[in-house]
């Protein structure tokens, strides 16, 4: 790994990976305060976009140069975007020659996923099983 490549903070997907989902226990306050930074960071349609677009490209990963095109924004204004999703753990950006590629942390999806995924109605704690949905719906596909 080169200087300029980043790393997901330490810990990150650890600690995820130890939430249960939020119907079986209650968040603790620093659980929910550390999902609640990476949803905020998630929370913004500039920033989902760009997840999106990162990781739908060719090859699991794009070029600063790919993604500022997409938009009718300025550079800086991608760079803080990209930056808010590089410091959440979101994605990772190895510098290469003048530019920079982003790849997702499919890890660090996986387990805020793992986060929502409601638990089977029978092992839902206090009544809960009749407000779990029975069956799971695809959102539409919406192009770009």
């Amino acid at each position: 790994m080169s200087k300029h490549e980043e790393r997901v903070p330490p810990g990150l997907v650890e600690q995820l990976g130890c939430y249960s989902p939020l119907v079986r226990e209650p968040l603790s306050g620093e659980q929910a305060g550390e999902l609640s930074r990476l949803f905020k960071a998630m929370g913004d349609p500039v920033r989902l976009r760009l997840l999106s677009l990162i990781a739908s490209h060719a090859g699991g990963e794009a070029c600063v140069c790919d993604l500022t095109e997409v938009f009718d924004l300025s550079g800086p204004t991608i760079s803080h975007h990209l930056k808010v999703l590089r410091e959440a753990g979101l994605i990772t950006g190895e510098r290469r020659a003048t530019w920079v590629y982003y790849r997702i942390q499919p890890e660090v999806l996986e387990a805020l996923a793992a986060v929502l995924v409601p638990a089977a109605p029978d092992t839902v704690p206090n009544g809960l099983g009749d407000v779990v949905p029975q069956t799971r719906h695809e959102l539409p596909v919406v192009e770009a």
